[in-house]
Order: structure tokens, then sequence, then C-alpha cells
């Protein structure tokens, strides 16, 4: 049985003013010493890195901390959030649900319920719906959670089970299907997921007239499933069957009609029109049969965009199951081999001296130059990511750091990518370590996915930038690296060679 202290919370946010209202309800909760709440509380803020002030949270009685994802999606935002923490325990809070009173008494029960073979705990979630009118398309989608197995805005998993799985897979992008994804994967591993006895408060958020088209992106992670788990995934998954293959005559009888009325074959473009027009009426009367009735509040506007929406829907699925089946025509298992390996500089490819202006006096640690080029004959790109305060403190010149840089080069071979941070440690920026900022540049800068790279280090910073930034990484101690460091590190080696053989395919990679 699980200590229920041993827990800690991590919140994926786009900054929505609801994470504030979580947060109070989560303070609340009356929490005693034998029930005192998590350990700590990390919220991810997932918001773009450049277009954004930092997310300031409200005092809360535990450690807390943000995490910048930089708008990588949920799946990413919990990977970082979870990989931050150390207990054993990971309750998965979306920043839009509140928890009633008793929520903390009846969460603790959960854990101490769980078995040794149970992965997950999952809460039963109740969505508010208006009492004076029946609800709209948006509040009854939203509601299907009340139904949904495994949904992800209240549940706590095991620490030990994530990393057998290697958490969620960030190739799902959205809030959709990433947790049916990793309850297969859980599954299969052999582990059990139960429905725990707390219940979670739900709000259906405001949304503007396009939500339902928006939504329909996806359709795109829909053919990563199967690419994944087979045509029978939603068997597997415990989904319902949906729409589509009605979308998918929709939009034949379309252009069925548009194609022939091209070519001159009037009956048959007839013929197919109206077979659009009558699969179109069908979707809109399912559609509306349970929503609000005529002089209900918002009736008129509920059928005005029940009436566009039903006739865009279709298309827009349609469009974004390609888009993904074109993505993913063959989806390997999560995670994938790294494609590029990112290098501190200072006390990982070279001896670290202090504030070095130098080119003259770098000098590379033992075994650096036989570990790059085993990365590149394995056709692994290879970059350097640098944190240089000397800049800001003004003991150094960007000019000298980049000629520093170049000396490394010489010594190394060119690096693909090379990014270089020069705020101090009192700035606020997105960039330094250990924020993930000059990890997705790289990424970025080298066409691949964040989850495609790993970084190697010498210190936490490093790994705690991988992580933030959904990388992999591998910790090289020296004699500058804590010990609270190494034993936070999921992966540690003795030296650039043994950090290498984890990363290239086939030798046991560091994911």
């Amino acid at each position: 049985m699980a200590d229920a202290r041993t827990w800690s919370v991590v919140v994926p946010t786009v900054g929505r003013p609801s994470l504030d209202v979580l947060l109070a309800s989560l303070v609340d909760q009356d929490w005693t010493d034998a029930e005192p709440g998590p350990s700590s509380v990390v919220v991810c803020d997932d918001r773009p890195l450049t277009s954004t002030l930092p997310l300031v949270l409200p005092d809360l009685p535990w450690p807390s901390r943000v995490v910048r994802t930089g708008g990588r999606g949920p799946a990413a935002a919990r990977n970082a959030g979870w990989r931050s923490t150390a207990q054993e325990w990971v309750a998965f809070l979306d920043d839009d649900v509140v928890l009633p009173p008793g929520w903390g008494r009846a969460f603790a029960a959960d854990l101490r319920a769980a078995g040794p073979d149970v992965a997950g705990t999952q809460a039963r979630l109740h969505v508010p719906l208006p009492a004076d009118r029946r609800p709209t398309d948006w509040e009854r989608s939203t509601a299907g959670l009340e139904h949904a197995r495994w949904a992800t805005a209240d549940m706590a998993f095991r620490r030990v089970a994530l990393e057998q799985v290697q958490g969620f897979d960030e190739r799902f992008p959205r809030a959709y299907r990433e947790d049916a994804d990793l309850a297969l994967r859980l599954r299969q591993a052999g582990w059990r997921l139960e429905r725990g006895s707390r219940t979670t408060h739900h709000p259906v958020r405001p949304a503007d007239d396009r939500v339902s088209v928006r939504v329909q992106a996806g359709a795109a992670d829909d053919a990563l499933m199967r690419a994944l788990h087979g045509r029978h995934w939603r068997e597997l998954a415990g989904t319902g069957r949906g729409r589509f293959p009605w979308h998918v005559l929709t939009v034949a009888a379309a252009a069925g009609a548009v194609v022939a009325a091209a070519s001159g074959r009037r009956r048959t473009a007839a013929a197919a029109a109206g077979a659009w027009v009558l699969l179109t009426g069908d979707f809109a009367r399912v559609r509306l049969s349970p929503g609000p009735r005529p002089g209900e509040p918002g009736a008129a506007q509920e059928w005005r965009r029940m009436a566009w929406t039903s006739a865009v829907i279709p298309f827009a699925a349609v469009r974004h199951r390609l888009r993904g089946t074109l993505a993913h025509p063959r989806a390997t298992p999560w995670r994938p081999a790294a494609r590029a390996v990112l290098f501190d500089r200072d006390g990982t490819l070279v001896h670290d001296v202090p504030y070095n202006g130098d080119p003259g006096r770098v000098d590379l640690v033992p075994g650096a130059d036989e570990a790059i080029a085993q990365l590149r004959a394995a056709g692994i790109a290879v970059g350097l990511v640098t944190n240089q305060s000397g800049v800001a403190r003004g003991l150094l010149s960007r000019a000298q750091v980049d000629a520093v840089n170049g000396r490394v080069a010489e010594l190394l071979g060119p690096f693909d990518t090379v990014q270089v941070c020069p705020h101090g440690p009192e700035s606020t920026c997105p960039c330094r370590k250990p924020a993930g900022g000059m990890v997705l540049r790289a990424a970025h800068e080298l066409g691949l996915a964040p989850w495609e790279c790993a970084v190697v280090g010498d210190i936490g910073a490093d790994v705690e930038a991988a992580r933030s930034a959904g990388a992999g990484a591998v910790l090289v101690p020296t004699t500058a690296t804590r010990a609270d460091e190494v034993r936070s590190a999921e992966h540690v080696a003795a030296n650039l060679k043994e950090a290498v053989s984890m990363l290239v395919p086939g030798s046991g990679p560091a994911r």
C-alpha cells in the first residue's frame, strides 16, 4: 500500500484564470497531520516562451515551482512536470477542474487502496450543466468526460509505471488521445488502472462558435492511435466509434457532386448533391435533437452554430485524418532513439575554466573526440548548448564566447547547432539552463521535435533543461556535480563514451 504522503501535483496550464481557482480548491481541502497534502506542486506553463511573461503562482503551503514547456502540448507538459518530482505518486490535474470539499481525504484513500499492480487511479468527473435549459453541443461534449476511461483531468499515476513506459507520448500535441495511449501502454506492460472514489468537478469552459470545428484536429491523433495500436485500437481503449465513416461519405458526396457537375453529368451531380444535403441535415439533426429547444435561453444561437458547423465539420475531420495518416504512416513505439545530442560545454566537453574567454585555454576532457565521432558515424546530429553568464556579468564579451566555441569546433569538428545564453542567474529568460529554451531552439534549428534530442551535461541544470524541453538526458558527473543531482538523474554515465553508448541506437538509449 502507498503512503498517502508520497505524492506530488502536476498541473499543465496555458495560463487560464481557472488555474487560481484550482489551486485555491487544493489549498482549501481539510488537510491534517496524517494527510498533509502533496509534497510538492509543479505547474507546467505551456504558453509560448517568446510571447508571454513568466507565470506567477499564488502562495501555497507546499513547495511549488513553475516549469516552462514552450507550448508543446499537455503530454509534453505533464512529462516535464512528473520528471521534475521525486514522489511515488504523481497526481495530474487539469487547470480547469475544481476539487470539492472532501477530495483530499478521498484521494488519500484511493492511494491507500491501490495495490502494487495498480499504475493509476482516476477520479469520477462531474460536469455541472445548466438547469434552465438543455445542454448545448459543446456542453454535452464536455459532459462526455464523466464516462471517459482514463481521462487525465484528475488521474494519479505511480512513478515507476510512468518510468517503465516513458510517460506520455509527446507526438500527441493536443489534450486528446494522449491519455488513452498511455493507458493502453500501461495495460500492455501488465499494470492495472482503477477508478477511485474521489469526485472532481469539471466546469464547461467558455468557447466560441468555432470550437466544434477546431477540435476536429483530433482526427489526426486518431490516425496516430491506429498506427501505434492497430485497427482495433478503439475497442482496446474503450472509446466510441464516432461519426467518421459518415463524414467520409458526406465529403465523398460533395466531391462527387462537384466532379459530376464539372464533367456535365447533371443527374449524377444532382444525386450526389442531394446525398450531401441529406447527410449534412442528418448530422445537424443528431446534434440539435438533445440541445436547447426553441424558446429556451441560447436556443437561437445554438441552432445557428449547428447549421454552419454541421456543414464544415465533415470536411475538417477528413482533412485532419488524412494529415495524420500521412504524418504517421508507420509509427514506432514511444520513445524513438535520439537523432541529435546536445552537449553542455564547460565541464562536459572541455575542462571548466571559469569565465574563459581565451581559446588557447580550451582543453578537451578525455574521450570527447571519440564520443563526438561515434555520434557522427551513427548519423546523429551534434549540438552545443551553453550558459555563459560571464557576458551578463561583464567578465566576457560575446565575441570571446564565440571564439572559445570556435576553438572547441576546431578540435571536435563543426557543430550542427550552437546555442548560447548570455544572461545571468537573476534573469527570467527562458533560455538559461535549467530552463529549456536553448534545447527547444536547437531542436527547431535542426528541424527535429524536442523528444528526438538528448542532452549530455555535468550538472543538474543540464538535466532539468532537457526535462523542461522534453528531451532525453544523461548526466556525466564531475567534482562540480552535487550528490542530490546524481540521485535525481534518471541516467548517469561515468564518462562521455558511456553516455554516448546509451544514446546510439542499439546500445540502450537513455530516453
